[in-house]
């Protein structure tokens, strides 16, 4: 990955939002993730951005991440550059703020420009693969999430923080909905032998006005209640690498 350097980032949380209560009484695991601890669900939802919808310009993306329920666990804010966005689209350089609801920054997810990456006939564990560094706290890597050679279907696998395979997720051959498609699009998480199913990426269907005239995508995650904490934060990570490369560049296109 490339060393530039990104500022910690205190974000202000929402007023008249049902936030989630912190779990008490957690211990071993990274600062700021105790939310995770007790979930085996999160929904990921993309803020409309009035500019964006008027101007069809790509504009910096904010999330609210919520628990089944709907309360609030989390925000993400990303951070790149507008010529970036503008001439990159989504193999651009960006970082994703994750905050707790105090608006502290408790997690990270990292992708620098890379030129000539995202061709699934040629993405490797040592080259091409768009990847995305995750870390928890801030500095320190958890993990990544990087794709990997397929002939036709997305094809990810999570690494640790050295690098070793924790697990496959695979996508659909068609990625698209409509209004005659309305059905979530399925990313299952599995082991590495792919015989074990424990979880899923998806991406709901969020209507015709939100679908057609905003990149405003809403996605979920769900995992073993008591699947490791930063095994469910790798996850999430990975939310936003499915995202950038099979939604953000079909929106924008569509824009």
């Amino acid at each position: 990955m490339a060393d530039k350097q990104w500022q910690p980032v205190q974000m202000q949380p929402r007023q008249g939002v049902d936030w989630m209560t912190t779990p008490q009484n957690v211990t071993g695991i990274p600062q700021g993730l105790e939310y995770l601890s007790a979930l085996d669900q999160i929904i990921i939802k993309q803020r409309i951005e009035l500019l964006e919808v008027i101007t069809g310009f790509e504009t910096k993306n904010k999330y609210d991440v919520l628990n089944s329920v709907g309360q609030q666990c989390y925000f993400a804010q990303e951070e790149s550059e507008c010529c970036n966005r503008i001439c990159c689209g989504p193999n651009r350089e960006y970082v994703i703020h994750i905050s707790d609801n105090m608006g502290q920054e408790v997690m990270r997810v990292r992708h620098d420009f890379v030129c000539c990456v995202g061709c699934c006939w040629c993405a490797t564990d040592s080259s091409c693969g768009y990847e995305v560094q995750i870390e928890a706290p801030v500095g320190n890597i958890i993990g990544y999430a990087k794709q990997q050679t397929s002939k036709w279907k997305p094809h990810f696998r999570i690494f640790d923080a050295n690098r070793q395979p924790l697990y496959v997720i695979r996508g659909p051959c068609c990625s698209c909905q409509s209004i005659c498609c309305t059905d979530d699009i399925s990313f299952p998480v599995t082991d590495l032998t792919e015989q074990t199913e424990l979880g899923r990426i998806f991406k709901r269907w969020a209507g015709c006005g939100r679908e057609f005239f905003t990149d405003a995508d809403t996605f979920g995650i769900t995992f073993p209640v008591d699947m490791a904490v930063t095994s469910k934060a790798l996850l999430f990570g990975a939310v936003f690498l499915v995202d950038f490369l099979y939604f953000e560049e079909e929106d924008n296109n569509n824009n």
